[in-house]
């Protein structure tokens, strides 16, 4: 329609196919217009932002009986709850953690987790060995593999989270000479014996202990992680063993419970230990173990979480090592972590700790 005349516009053969060639090429200016406009704001979203709205992340510990991995379940579920109302979408924690350790069984569960759906994997590896294949595995399958605490660093895991374990075993055998001023027996309690992190955490008790002229190690000896195991073993190995008069323990496993309280005389024995978790505290409060040197295991599901989702969902770039402080536990900042321990969730702690002195 002419809009001066008020009259239709008559297009001939050779008008019309001036029009389409017209139509054509605003078509592809369009399209470019366009493209070049989703290209320009890709890197600002997230990878999986344009379709995915549920996100679950499989979660295996060594052991659901270790209160050290319940509460990395209970991290992880916090901060899979806040980085959901955050971005908007929902993080399931898919918790597959077996009951006792046993590395032939985590393999299963990665490949249980990935038949079923498994965006990523969160693992504690209680022996690389066996679980190496079936992360390679999953991570070809298009599924993303983070380790904490122990880790598989021959596998093709995207991270890792924790300690840095043979500086973690010097700090203990550090922390246990001065106790002793430089001169004791000392026995190594190591947990699983297959597990990377502490073969790493004992080999660290032995070098910083050559340091020390005065300090013999009568033996490194190994059990299974539950607590009842591990005090077990220390009383069988203090009754082979009488001469020993300190302990290098590189996991807290005897100190989840009472026996020890009563079966070690603090005048005669000294420990110093990875791990403090509420039901550790009391050996601080009596001189048994002075010392402990906690992991902030709460972390290891918090950070974990939020690193697998920036890698995963943000597209972000995550390290492959992300080391963990310990944290100095004694009788002068034992209130402060008994409050840090509540904050995060703990229902058991002790409310004698929670109290200012």
């Amino acid at each position: 329609m002419d809009s001066s005349t008020n009259k239709p516009i008559i297009l001939n053969k050779k008008s019309g196919g001036v029009m389409k060639k017209i139509m054509v090429i605003s078509m592809m200016v369009g399209s470019l217009i366009i493209s070049g406009c989703a290209k320009k704001s890709e890197p600002n979203m997230p990878a999986n932002a344009a379709g995915q709205k549920t996100i679950t992340i499989s979660v295996i510990g060594k052991s659901s009986t270790n209160p050290v991995f319940l509460s990395a379940r209970t991290g992880a579920e916090d901060k899979a709850k806040e980085l959901s109302e955050k971005l908007g979408i929902d993080i399931k924690i898919d918790w597959r953690t077996p009951p006792t350790e046993d590395g032939q069984i985590q393999a299963q569960r990665i490949a249980q987790s990935v038949n079923e759906g498994a965006d990523a994997i969160l693992i504690s590896c209680s022996d690389a060995s066996k679980v190496t294949g079936a992360i390679n595995d999953a991570v070809a399958r298009g599924v993303e593999v983070m380790t904490f605490d122990s880790d598989a660093p021959q596998s093709k895991r995207f991270a890792f989270y924790g300690v840095d374990d043979i500086e973690t075993g010097q700090l203990v055998m550090s922390e246990l000479a001065k106790l002793v001023n430089g001169k004791a027996n000392v026995a190594i309690l190591a947990g699983n014996q297959n597990a990377p992190n502490l073969q790493k955490r004992a080999q660290g008790v032995k070098i910083e202990a050559e340091k020390y002229p005065d300090v013999k190690i009568v033996g490194t000896f190994y059990h299974a992680e539950t607590p009842q195991d591990a005090a077990a073993e220390v009383l069988r190995v203090m009754n082979a063993y009488p001469e020993i008069d300190a302990w290098a323990m590189i996991g807290g496993w005897p100190l989840f419970t009472t026996t020890l309280l009563t079966d070690l005389d603090p005048a005669k024995v000294k420990i110093v230990s990875v791990d403090a978790l509420p039901a550790e505290l009391p050996y601080i409060e009596k001189g048994i173990a002075p010392i402990l040197l906690a992991q902030p295991t709460y972390l290891w599901g918090a950070i974990s979480v939020e690193k697998i989702i920036d890698k995963i969902y943000l597209n972000k770039e995550v390290p492959v090592v992300n080391k963990m402080e310990l944290v100095r536990v004694t009788k002068e900042n034992l209130n402060e972590w008994a409050k840090q321990l509540k904050d995060w969730g703990f229902t058991d702690v002790p409310e004698k700790f929670l109290k200012e002195n």
